[in-house]
């Protein structure tokens, strides 16, 4: 059976699958192997050392694929920030036709994208912020549970509330996000009101992965329970794998007096990224969601796709219509 939902027609997709934006992850081999599968892929441009970097990745994106894939620009407040501008502009000069924008303030980015034509799916955490993406012009809604990966919000509030609360107010096609891994998570999202789903670290855990494969063992081992929220009290809680640089930073911050400054060295992303590269998993920060728990393969991204529409259309066809027989 067919999933054709506003985000399959709106995207120009076979399943209502889009793959995260995920830092030092979301390159072209997992990006154009998504795709490949019939979901969207997604680049992430800050992956990218520079805008004619990101150039360079997106056609060698287009050399993997001819299906639709898209682009993460993530917008961070910082001392020092990326030329988000001539990102933007790469972006655009390549003919993406399917923008991910997430972080602070996308207005400027939004109107730009949207002036070139461009599909924009804008990422958050709380209902008040998709209504002002909506207002903003954006395409589509990206909404991310306290569960996911990355940046949760300081709300507190878990998929199973925050997709209807979204899907009552938000008009336009919406992504449900965070803890997602499987059949019964898909179903579940398009029950909740959703059109899809968004999945980052299931994502991670696939052959595909441009990442070292004791990390995807890490979250193939990993329970529910194995993630620590780090930043909590500074206001900008992250969600990332339990090991022993994110147990330092949480036993530092609980000293109420504790300031960014002093975890700044064991939280710099350069050091993720050689955690993610060499396989140290002590080596600084790994960014993973709950969805750990129910992660315990490491397929190909057309083998854990295909099984999860596969479940999906099972659960649907057999088990709910068997409470109505």
């Amino acid at each position: 059976m067919q999933l054709k939902t506003r985000i399959t027609e709106l995207l120009g997709i076979e399943y209502p699958i889009v793959q995260g934006g995920m830092m030092w992850v979301g390159r072209a081999e997992l990006a154009a192997a998504v795709s490949n599968a019939g979901g969207l892929g997604i680049l992430t441009a800050l992956t990218q050392p520079s805008p004619d970097a990101l150039r360079k990745e997106i056609e060698r994106c287009r050399a993997m694929t001819d299906k639709p894939f898209g682009v993460n620009l993530t917008i961070l407040p910082s001392v020092n920030p990326p030329p988000y501008a001539e990102y933007r502009k790469a972006i655009i000069d390549s003919g993406i036709k399917i923008v991910e924008t997430a972080g602070h303030n996308p207005r400027e980015h939004v109107e730009d994208f949207k002036a070139h034509g461009i599909i924009v799916v804008h990422k958050c955490t709380a209902v008040r912020h998709a209504l002002s993406a909506e207002k903003m012009g954006v395409d589509a809604i990206s909404i991310d549970g306290f569960e996911c990966a990355g940046h949760p919000g300081e709300d507190d509030i878990p998929g199973l509330v925050l997709i209807p609360a979204a899907a009552d107010k938000v008009k336009i096609p919406m992504l449900a996000s965070g803890g997602f891994g499987d059949g019964r998570g898909l179903v579940a999202a398009l029950a909740l009101g959703a059109d899809g789903i968004n999945m980052g670290t299931r994502f991670c855990a696939t052959l595909e992965a441009p990442i070292h494969d004791n990390v995807k063992q890490l979250m193939v081992s990993n329970g529910e329970r194995d993630t620590n929220l780090i930043f909590r009290s500074l206001r900008n809680t992250g969600r990332v794998s339990k090991n022993s640089v994110s147990d330092q930073v949480v036993e530092i911050l609980r000293n109420p007096d504790a300031k960014f400054e002093n975890v700044a060295h064991l939280v710099k992303g350069a050091d993720g990224r050689v955690a993610l590269e060499t396989g140290n998993l002590d080596a600084g920060l790994i960014w993973a969601g709950q969805v750990q728990g129910i992660i315990n393969d490491i397929p190909s991204c057309d083998v854990l796709i295909k099984r999860i529409v596969a479940d999906a259309n099972a659960i649907i066809s057999q088990r709910l219509s068997a409470f109505t027989a």
